[in-house]
């Protein structure tokens, strides 16, 4: 089983007339279309897709860094993002209630989500990193982003925690720009090299930053986190595969995403 540290690419949306037109608006330069199209047919945010808001507060923080954490696991995504909606629907909405339940129930909850082989040592994590937050953060993810508010020291913050590593570290503050003052990660390589596949940006390796990205986000009328998350996705897409992929707008995920059938959505989710 291959190591799981990001979501797998999103299923892909149908293309209805609305979205049709979304995509062919005259007024948009063609990479600013090409950009929608990647965003609207692979998906945007993860946290988004799991119906988390996390421009609305604290509260919603929470349930992102549960999130996040269970990506973090050696699991499957799509087994992670079950997971999650088992333990968001059982109320669990933040790391620090897992300390107060039991091993068995949450083993049960998490068994449910589909970890199975994985789930008494996914609990046995949750709940120790449950502790390092009420001893360092009063309890409280949130306050992490607080009291770190230069990249640098909240990275080092972070990746210190139990199951957290570089890539669930990059996914969490990817989506946190503009919201916590120190989640100014760089630009995912990934999200650049998925830039660079489909001509949008410069085609020199190391050429392309967050700067290019955002100015493009502003031309396609999109939020960056969703750009940015949507050429990650773009990228897990291609990642395993044998067959040469031309790029640009002859990109084969791209294309199958437009025609929006069963081997596009096995694309876009990278399997």
């Amino acid at each position: 089983m291959r190591h799981q540290l990001e979501p797998d690419a999103a299923t892909t949306a149908p293309v209805t007339a609305a979205t049709h037109a979304r995509f062919t608006d005259p007024l948009l330069t063609d990479q600013a279309r090409l950009a929608r199209q990647v965003v609207g047919m692979l998906g945007g945010r993860y946290s988004a897709e799991l119906g988390i808001d996390v421009d609305a507060g604290d509260a919603e923080i929470e349930r992102w860094f549960l999130a996040a954490t269970l990506f973090g696991a050696r699991i499957s995504a799509r087994i992670a993002e079950r997971a999650f909606r088992v333990l968001d629907e059982a109320g669990l909405r933040r790391i620090g209630q897992t300390r107060h339940m039991s091993s068995e129930d949450l083993v049960a909850l998490l068994d449910a989500g589909g970890y199975a082989r994985y789930d008494f040592r996914t609990a046995t994590r949750l709940q120790d990193l449950s502790e390092i937050i009420d001893v360092r953060y009063d309890g409280q993810a949130a306050v992490i982003g607080r009291r770190y508010q230069a990249y640098p020291a909240l990275r080092a913050a972070l990746i210190v925690l139990p199951g957290w590593g570089p890539v669930t570290v990059q996914l969490f503050l990817r989506e946190l720009r503009g919201v916590w003052r120190g989640a100014q990660p760089p630009l995912d390589p990934r999200a650049a090299s998925g830039g660079r596949h489909l001509d949008l940006l410069s085609t020199e390796e190391g050429g392309v930053g967050l700067p290019d990205i955002a100015q493009l986000a502003i031309d396609a009328g999109l939020d960056v986190r969703d750009l940015e998350s949507g050429l990650v996705r773009l990228a897990l897409a291609h990642h395993g595969t044998r067959t040469p992929c031309p790029g640009g707008y002859q990109c084969r995920v791209v294309r199958a995403a437009q025609s929006a059938g069963k081997g596009a959505a096995d694309l876009a989710r990278g399997s």
